[in-house]
Parts: structure tokens; C-alpha cells; sequence
């Protein structure tokens, strides 16, 4: 029976993620909590230590509201770091060591965090702040000097848990101040649906600067399974995800449906027999994904959704291997989650009529970190909600009800779009390009030309002064590059005289060409020479659809980005039957440096 709204009887919500863990590691203290390589952490072992950072943060001022940077590569370090905040009282804050400085700089400015909390190689990675800086490598000993039993707190469900920055279309990131009510709220709807229990294994992969990560930190530590940590730099490397998966029958793992197309390419997927759950978020996940998995794994594919604004994912769809709808539906909210479909003004949309999709309940976050405009504008009052002060969030993408009553997503209202799970605001990015003196005007669109290659394409109008278009192409990504991280920066930059427009005066985006990646001056500086240069040089030009390569060009400057050079190490690995590095190419991206690499035994 169709329903205008998709809304779940409330129940309670269990206490806080700290005392949800604190609980298992009261009841089962020898039982294995982390697992990094060939190390393992016991539930008391990590109750301990994260007590110990608690009461150091809490003698430096840390409390309610607080915000805490955490700049860690994937480690017991990550999880520590985390359970140390929360239990401080405070709430965590990402910070992608990978992420440029001028962007780092932006986010602990703008958060005000007194504190971060870093390891001693990636010291040299932050900006100069006036934050205290914490290893908690390097300055253990300190750390280890307060007590180690658990702290006396109180949680409100309103208080901040972590503060996420997404792209922002004014030209920097913004703060998404999520709660602890509604991340509680679903990491137990998740252990209760899909009855989590000490038995498990779930894998963590995903970067913590990706709201999803916090279902894999948590879902385990709270039903007392096992969380093994992936590798740094492991999220990219298909083969090295069927190996920890089997050797460590892993039973529940997340993958954006991007990265587990090239997951059920690799050798041995089919050897994934602990796997109990697959869950799939950040993109859509299309038919073609769900069959072909149904055909190389035998457990449970679930399609979930939900905006950073509103606590990890909201909504489930569970695919079956006798489904055959060619678009998959993003299902029903969970519970104590409220959805609806409106039109522009603001009234509730019936049958299969596309609207606005807006989310209420629970989950909802409080806001926008210093941000009430924009706040005002995306989370407003909930008129369809009976609570004092609900609020309503405008996702701002296009959906609409099915007869079953469940919701299909139908793309976006604006230009937002999502590239390999990231969410990116063109705005952003065109903001940071128009800087340029040269820069007349600047648009910036997500094309996929080929298919499953989804791509950033900047179209400029500028000021040559007789400087070349490849010239100028690298510098205006090398500006890019220093402000954004590397998922946003343009793969293509397309020189025009003027932009098309529309009759009512706009930019039409949808006359803007397809960029010509057979450009003359794309072409090879340093040709390659030896049989494995040439040969490495030719599955890049296949990779990257480009005529030639030299062996001391750029990878992402030709357009590469993380899944084609997955692609590209893949199939070095099955031609010369050697182990190379997916990571190895993200540290020295050229042509050449993966030459050497393949080299060594």
C-alpha cells in the first residue's frame, strides 16, 4: 500500500556509544577488539588506553561540544584516538592526512580545536596552529601516565560526536555537526537488523573522513566483535581486500558500489565465504552491480543511503538475487527516521510525482559549524512532526515514491554531484579556478563520457597572453591541487572563447564539449624505451585513453584517479606476476617511478 510518509514507530535509543562499548569491555575483556596486521588489541587492553587519553584531554580543558582534530593514518592509534574523545566528552574531527595544508589549515582554524591528536610522521603534515599538539605514538608515555579506568560522564543526545567537513559550493569546506542521539540511534538499528553479535568480523576501510566510516568503528566495539583495520591505503587495492576478507573471515564489509565493481574483478573473490553482509552506500548502485555480484558471492547485498547531514545512512533497501527492476530503490528509512517527498513548496508530493527528498527525525544533524546561514536554509522546521522543535532536512535530491511504497533516487536538484563516493560541490572547485588572473570564466561538470568513468571537466575562458594550453591546463591544477584534495581536482581542463548559453541567458551545460584527450601536447616528453617501460606505458595509454604516454608524465594529470589506477596496477600485476603497490603510484605518480617499482623482486 503506497504511504505519503515512510515513518518507523520510535523506540528508545540506547545510552552512548561510550557506554555501549564500555559494557563489552566489563563483560568480555579477553576478547580480540582490533586486529591491524599481524597485532591484535583485547577489549580491556583498548578500554584502558582510550581511558588513559580521556583523562588527559579532560586535564587540558576538553568537554561537551569540544572538537577534537584527529589527523591518523588507519591504526589502533585511529581507534584509540576516537574512543579517547568521545569518552573525554568531546567530539572528533577528521582531518585527512592526505588532504592539502591550506585545506588542514581551514578546518582547524574554522573548528577552533584546541587539541589535535596525530602520529610523529605526519607531524610535518599540519599547518602551524595554535592547537596543542598531541602523537599519540611519539608522546605515549605521557598519555600513560593518567589512570586508566573509565571517567564519570554525562552525554547529552544533543551533544555533538564528530564534525565532518563536506565540500561547500562557496569555495571551502563546511562542518556537518552530527549527534550522538542520532548515531547512536543507528549504529543499533544496524546491530539489532542485521543481529551483529561477538561472533563477527567486520573490516575497516573506509576513510574516517567519510561519515560510513563510523557504522565499521562502532557496530563492532559495541556487540563485542572484532574490528579488523585495513592497511593504509588498503581501501584501493582489490587484491588485497579478497586476501585480508578470506584470511580474516571478515563477515561484514562496505564498499561504494564504484570500488566493489573492481572487488568482484579481482582473482578469488569467490573464496570470500565468511562474508555475511556487503553493504553499499555514496553512490548509486546500478543493477548491472547487483547481478554481477550475485553471480561471484552467495551472502547479502543491502543498497543503503544518506547525506552526512543525517548520521551515516538513513535509508534500506535489502537486493535479492531474484530481483530484476533495472534501478535499485534506496528503501525505507530505519527507524525513529522520517522521509518524505515535497515539491517547491514544501507540500507532501503523492503517487510516483518527483520531488525534493527531505529527511526528519532522529538522525538529523544539528547544523552547519559557524555556518546559520546555510543552516537556516538546508534544516528547517518540521511541520509534518508532532515534537517540539523538530527539524527537517532539505537533502536537495530528486526522488520519488514507488507503489511499494519505498523511494527511488532520481539524481540532483543542484550540482552537487558525487565522484567514487565523494560528495563534491562544483561551486568549490570553480570558485578556486576563477581565482586565477587569467580566468574569465570558469564551469566545472561531472562527464562520463566513457562508461563507469565519471570525470571533473573544467571549461575555461581565459586570457592566454600567449602562453600555451597545456601550460596554463597544469598550472590551473597545480592551483587546484593546493587547495583541494586530489578527488577534486579537474581531470580535464577545456579551453573555449566563450561559454554556450541557453536562451534565457544561462550557461548550457549540456552543449559544453567532450573534452579531446588525444591533444598534441599531451603527448609523450619521454618516450619509453625498454620492453617494460613501453609495456607499462600501454596499458596506461589503454587505462587512460590516451594515444601515448611518457614515462616521466604526471598520472593525474593525465586524468587518472584512484579506480584507474587500481585498473593499472591490476593489470600489471597478473602480466609481469609480481607485487606492486596500488599506494606506490598515489606516493610517485608518473610513468617511470612504476617502471622502478615493478622492477624490484
Amino acid at each position: 500500500m503506497f504511504r505519503e510518509v515512510a515513518e518507523h514507530s520510535l523506540v528508545s535509543v540506547q545510552p552512548t556509544i561510550v557506554s555501549l562499548f564500555e559494557k563489552q569491555a566489563s563483560e568480555h575483556p579477553d576478547s580480540i577488539a582490533l586486529k591491524f596486521g599481524d597485532t591484535t588489541m583485547r577489549y580491556d587492553e583498548l578500554n584502558r588506553r582510550a581511558n588513559m587519553l580521556a583523562h588527559l584531554l579532560r586535564n587540558m580543558g576538553v568537554g561537551t561540544d569540544v572538537l577534537v582534530g584527529l589527523c591518523v593514518e588507519r591504526s589502533f592509534e585511529m581507534v584509540i584516538g576516537i574512543l579517547g574523545i568521545l569518552k573525554a566528552g568531546a567530539a572528533y574531527m577528521p582531518l585527512d592526512p592526505d588532504y592539502p595544508t591550506d585545506r588542514l589549515s581551514f578546518m582547524i582554524c574554522d573548528s577552533n580545536a584546541p587539541v589535535l591528536l596525530t602520529q610523529q610522521h605526519l607531524i610535518t603534515r599540519l599547518p602551524e596552529t595554535d592547537a596543542c599538539t598531541l602523537c599519540l605514538d611519539a608522546d605515549w608515555e605521557r598519555i600513560a601516565s593518567q589512570p586508566d579506568v573509565n571517567m564519570e560522564y554525562s552525554i547529552a543526545p544533543n551533544d555533538l560526536i564528530y564534525v565532518i567537513y563536506t565540500s561547500g559550493s562557496t569555495g571551502n569546506p563546511k562542518g556537518v555537526m552530527n549527534t550522538h542521539a542520532g548515531v547512536v540511534n543507528r549504529i543499533v538499528w544496524m546491530c539489532d537488523t542485521f543481529e551483529f553479535d561477538r561472533h563477527d568480523v567486520v573490516l575497516q576501510k573506509t576513510p574516517f573522513s567519510f561519515d560510513v566510516s563510523g557504522w565499521e568503528f562502532f557496530v563492532p566495539l559495541i556487540c563485542g566483535a572484532c574490528l579488523v583495520i585495513a592497511a593504509p591505503g588498503g581501501h584501493l587495492d582489490p587484491d588485497y581486500l579478497v586476501d585480508i576478507i578470506r584470511l580474516n573471515k571478515i563477515t561484514g564489509v562496505h564498499f561504494v558500489p564504484s570500488m566493489l565493481n573492481l572487488f568482484l574483478e579481482a582473482d578469488g573473490v569467490e573464496h570470500c565465504s565468511s562474508l555475511r553482509w556487503v553493504f553499499c552506500s555514496g553512490e548509486a548502485l546500478s543493477a548491472h552491480s547487483r547481478d554481477r555480484f550475485f553471480g561471484r558471492l552467495s551472502c547479502e547485498l543491502h543498497n543503503l543511503y544518506g547525506p552526512t547531514e543525517a548520521a551515516i545512512e538513513v535509508t534500506h533497501w535489502q537486493c535479492n538475487r531474484s530481483d530484476t527492476d533495472t534501478v535499485i530503490p534506496i528503501g525505507w528509512p530505519i527507524r525513529n527516521t522520517t522521509a518524505y517527498i515535497l515539491d517547491e513548496n514544501g507540500k507532501r508530493l503523492s503517487g510516483d510525482l518527483p520531488g525534493e527528498l527531505c529527511l526528519g527525525g532522529i538522525a538529523v544533524a544539528r547544523g552547519y559549524l559557524n555556518r546559520p546561514d546555510l543552516t537556516a536554509e538546508k534544516f528547517v522546521p518540521d511541520p509534518f512532526s508532532t515534537s517540539p522543535g523538530a527539524q527537517l532536512y532539505r537533502t536537495g535530491d530528486r526522488a520519488r515514491w514507488r507503489p511499494d511504497g519505498s523511494i527511488e533516487y532520481l539524481g540532483r536538484l543542484d550540482f552537487q554531484v558525487k565522484i567514487r563516493g565523494q560528495r563534491i560541490e562544483l561551486g568549490e572547485i570553480e570558485n578556486i579556478l576563477a581565482t586565477h588572473r587569467d580566468v574569465l570564466e570558469v564551469v566545472v561538470l561531472a562527464r562520463e563520457d566513457s562508461p563507469g568513468d565519471q570525470r571533473l571537466v573544467g571549461y575555461v575562458v581565459a586570457s592566454l597572453t600567449g602562453q600555451k594550453e597545456a601550460d596554463m591546463e597544469a598550472e590551473l591544477k597545480s592551483q587546484v591541487r593546493l587547495k583541494l584534495p586530489e578527488y577534486m581536482v579537474p581531470a580535464h581542463i577545456v579551453f573555449l572563447v566563450s561559454l554556450p548559453l541557453s536562451p534565457n541567458g544561462k550557461v548550457d551545460r549540456k552543449s559544453l564539449p567532450i573534452p579531446d584527450v588525444t591533444h598534441t601536447d599531451l603527448c609523450v616528453k619521454e618516450a619509453p624505451r625498454t620492453s617494460l617501460e613501453k609495456l607499462v606505458a600501454e596499458i596506461w595509454c589503454e587505462v587512460l585513453n590516451l594515444p601515448s604516454v611518457g614515462v616521466d608524465q604526471d598520472f593525474f594529470s593525465l586524468g587518472g584517479h584512484s579506480l584507474l589506477a587500481v585498473q593499472i596496477v591490476t593489470r600489471l600485476r597478473r602480466t609481469l606476476g609480481r607485487a606492486i603497490s596500488v599506494r606506490a603510484l598515489f606516493t610517485d605518480p608518473n610513468a617511470g617511478a612504476l617502471v622502478r617499482g615493478c622492477r624490484c623482486p
